[in-house]
C-alpha cells in the first residue's frame, strides 16, 4: 500500500503533516528492514504513527552512532534535539518534519510525555558510557533505550484489556529485541568501543572485555566467550517469553504484526545459538525467505482481523 493511502486512511489531510510522516516512512524502510516488514501488518491508519515513532528514535540513534562527529559534538546535538523536542511538545507543533509527525502521534494516541525523556536520558548515556557492571546497570540504559520503545507503541497497537495490563509484556517485548540485537551485535559494539553485557555475568566465565576484544580479533569465539554469550540468549529468552502473554492482550488486528516481529527476531537467537555463539566474527542475518516464511501467513491473519 502506497504511503498516500496510508496517510488517507488515518485522516491526515495537512500537506506539511503528510510530508514529515512520508520521511519517517522512509527512515523505516530504509533501517529497519524487520521492523517495517512488520509494520506492513498493520492496519493503514496505525502504519504512519508507528513510522513517525522509529522516525525519532532512528535520528537519535544515527547522531550518537556518527563515527565522525566527537562527543562534544554529540553532546551538543542530542541537546538541541531535545530542547527542540521539549519545545515542540509545549507548543504542539513544530517546523522538523520528524518532530512535526511525532508530536501528531503523541497527541493522536495520548502518548505519556516520559517516554521520550527516558528515551533521551539513555541516548546520552550512550556518549559517556562504554561498559556496564552489572545488570542493574544495564537494566536502567535497556530502559530508556528499549523498554518505553514498547511503551511508545502500545497505544498506536491498540488493546482487549486496559492499556496498563499490557504495559509490562509490551515493555519486556521491548527489551527482549534490544537484548537479541546486543547478543547478535556484540562484535559492532565492540568496534564502537561499547560492551553492552553485564561485566559481572561475563566475568562468572571467565570473561571480559579482553577476551572479547581478543576473540574479535581472532575472528571466532572461545568456549568461555561461547559459554558466555549463551547465557545472555538465555536471559534474551527470558524476556520473550514475558512478552509472549502481551500478544493476546493487543487489539485482534495488532496480532499478526508483534507476533510477526516477535518470532523474526527469535530467530535471530536461533541463527545466534545455530552458530554456537560465535558472533564474534559474522553477523547473523534472517534470510528473506524465512521473513517470507514467516510473514504471509500472518499477513492472512492480519487481513482476515481486518474484516472481521
Amino acid at each position: 500500500m502506497s504511503a498516500e493511502r496510508e496517510l488517507d486512511a488515518a485522516g491526515i489531510t495537512s500537506p506539511a503533516l503528510r510530508d514529515a510522516y512520508r520521511r519517517c516512512r522512509e527512515l523505516n524502510a530504509l533501517h529497519g528492514r524487520t521492523y517495517y516488514l512488520a509494520t506492513r501488518l498493520l492496519g493503514a491508519e496505525q502504519r504512519p504513527a508507528v513510522h513517525a515513532l522509529y522516525g525519532f528514535a532512528r535520528w537519535v540513534d544515527d547522531v550518537v552512532d556518527d563515527v565522525h562527529s566527537g562527543i562534544d559534538e554529540k553532546v551538543a546535538e542530542l541537546g538541541a534535539i531535545d530542547a527542540r523536542l521539549q519545545a515542540a511538545l509545549a507548543a504542539g507543533a513544530t517546523d522538523d518534519p520528524v518532530l512535526a509527525a511525532l508530536i501528531d502521534t503523541v497527541h493522536r494516541y495520548d502518548i505519556p510525555v516520559q517516554h521520550f525523556q527516558d528515551f533521551m536520558a539513555s541516548m546520552r548515556m550512550d556518549l559517556t558510557v562504554t561498559d556496564y557492571p552489572t545488570y542493574a546497570d544495564l537494566d536502567r540504559y535497556v530502559h530508556g533505550s528499549a523498554a518505553v520503545i514498547g511503551l511508545q507503541v502500545l497505544p498506536v497497537l491498540g488493546t482487549s484489556v486496559p492499556r496498563e495490563e499490557a504495559e509490562p509484556a509490551a515493555a519486556a517485548l521491548g527489551v527482549a529485541f534490544q537484548l537479541t540485537n546486543f547478543i547478535r551485535d556484540v562484535g559492532e559494539d565492540l568496534d564502537r568501543g561499547r560492551v553492552y553485557l553485564p561485566a559481572d555475568e561475563l566475568a562468572e566465565f571467565g570473561v571480559d572485555r579482553e577476551r572479547l576484544l581478543h576473540a574479535r580479533a581472532a575472528g571466532h569465539a572461545d568456549q568461555q566467550v561461547r559459554a558466555a554469550l549463551r547465557d545472555q540468549v538465555r536471559r534474551a529468552r527470558e524476556h520473550y517469553d514475558r512478552a509472549w502473554p502481551g500478544i493476546g492482550m493487543l487489539a485482534p488486528r495488532s496480532r499478526p504484526c508483534v507476533l510477526t516481529a516477535y518470532r523474526l527476531y527469535g530467530r535471530i537467537l536461533d541463527l545466534v545459538e545455530g552458530a554456537d555463539c560465535d558472533v564474534l566474527s559474522r553477523r547473523v542475518v534472517v534470510s528473506n525467505g524465512r521473513r517470507l516464511a514467516v510473514a504471509l501467513p500472518a499477513l492472512a491473519r492480519a487481513v482476515f482481523a481486518r474484516a472481521a
